[in-house]
Formats: C-alpha cells, sequence, structure tokens
C-alpha cells in the first residue's frame, strides 16, 4: 500500500489559548494528507464528500512536530475511501505518539466535473514510491 506523509511544525498560530493545536487545524491537515493520498492514487481531480469521526487521543503541544500519514484503504468505482493518522513527537523526545486518526472519502472527477473510475490500490513490496 501506498502511503502519503506530510510533517508540519506547530505554530502559535495553530494553537488555541491552552497552547493545543485547534481541531480544525487539525481536520485541515488531515483532509489535505487524505487528498494527496487520493490525487496521487487517482491521478486525476479529487474531492472530498466524507469525513468520519476524528479521534482526538491526545493534545498536540505548540512547538510539536506533527506526521500525517494517509494511504487509500478501499477504492469504489469512483470513491476511495482513505485513512489518516496524526503522530506527534515533541522536539525534546524521540517517542512518537498517536495523537489523532479520521477516516476520509474522495471521489475522482473528471474535466466535466462528473465522477469517473478509479482502479483499485496495488498490494504489494512494489506498492510503495
Amino acid at each position: 500500500m501506498r502511503k502519503t506523509r506530510t510533517v508540519h511544525l506547530v505554530r502559535p498560530g495553530d494553537c488555541n489559548h491552552y497552547g493545543s493545536l485547534f481541531g480544525g487545524t487539525a481536520m485541515a491537515w488531515m483532509d489535505e494528507a487524505a487528498f494527496v493520498a487520493a490525487t496521487r492514487h487517482a491521478r486525476a481531480k479529487v474531492v472530498t464528500v466524507h469525513a468520519d469521526a476524528l479521534d482526538f487521543r491526545h493534545p498536540v503541544p505548540q512547538g510539536a512536530i506533527v506526521e500525517l500519514v494517509a494511504w487509500v484503504r478501499e477504492v469504489g468505482r469512483s470513491s476511495m475511501r482513505l485513512e489518516v493518522e496524526m503522530w506527534v513527537e515533541r522536539v525534546d523526545s524521540p517517542e512518537r505518539t498517536l495523537a489523532c486518526r479520521a477516516g476520509f472519502v474522495m471521489v475522482a472527477l473528471g474535466p466535466d466535473g462528473r465522477a469517473i473510475p478509479v482502479s483499485a490500490p496495488v498490494e504489494g513490496p512494489d506498492a510503495e514510491p
């Protein structure tokens, strides 16, 4: 399975008054990672049509490094179900913590804005870029 990884530094403008990452910012970053993974799979314009519940397990502190890992889990005719995990590293520790997980559904669109078919995900050792 091909995974997409993106990295963000949690800056003061990304945080609430408690010094933790805004939930909406976390969701936007996760949606963006899902979008990149879906686009890489479909090689077409994709749009988000559904986001599952975001399960926030741990707060994400200001100054932390966030890695988002997204992958296509299932493919329908024109839709793709993706999983996204948000891993957090404090800069003073090598430990990584799963802070959030969510599922997204993306649909591939053709030039006319209508849904187009996508292929099934490639499995096996040769799937990683």
